[in-house]
């Protein structure tokens, strides 16, 4: 688990399967990340275990849920993971709507870069966002990303438009 001044930072469990189920259908989410067609607390479950649980298995890094210390709310999630698409591990973050714009994406996101970099001995990282995203984009700069490319790549709805940060 990690922490920060206002956040917790811990792995996914199945307990967060409610929370998952919110984030993940949330409208903004749908538009910039995707459809994930999680519908009820039994898909929700399944994306645990098939996504961050499994790619913590394999790969030792995944997304992890946020969550305010002083409430114990999770509020998005934050972590690393490994997409086929892209050469090296990719910075992943997506918080509830009414939590964004209060710094707590770059509050989350600076303490996994931290952490992931120093105990997994990554050299390199990555991060990719959509275009449409100025947002996440901001996130990603401020953070210390540098834009690198556009690249097209293969979405839920057809092919999509993302830009590629390193």
């Amino acid at each position: 688990m990690l922490t920060t001044p206002r956040l917790l930072i811990r792995q996914v469990s199945i307990e967060d399967a409610g929370f998952i189920l919110e984030l993940l259908n949330e409208p903004e989410f749908i538009k910039y990340i995707g459809d994930k067609e999680i519908r009820n607390l039994n898909d929700a479950i399944n994306y645990i275990k098939t996504g961050p649980q499994k790619m913590l298995k394999e790969h030792g890094f995944a997304l992890h849920v946020v969550v305010l210390k002083e409430s114990e709310q999770a509020i998005g999630f934050c972590g690393f993971l490994k997409r086929p698409v892209l050469p090296y591990p990719d910075l992943g973050f997506a918080f509830l709507q009414k939590y964004c714009g209060k710094g707590y994406g770059f509050e989350a996101a600076q303490a996994v870069l931290n952490y992931e970099i120093e105990h997994h001995n990554l050299d390199k990282v990555m991060a990719m966002t959509a275009i449409e995203n100025p947002a996440s984009q901001a996130l990603l700069t401020k953070l210390g990303f540098k834009f690198e490319q556009q690249k097209f790549i293969a979405g839920y709805d057809g092919e999509i438009s993302i830009a590629c940060y390193s």
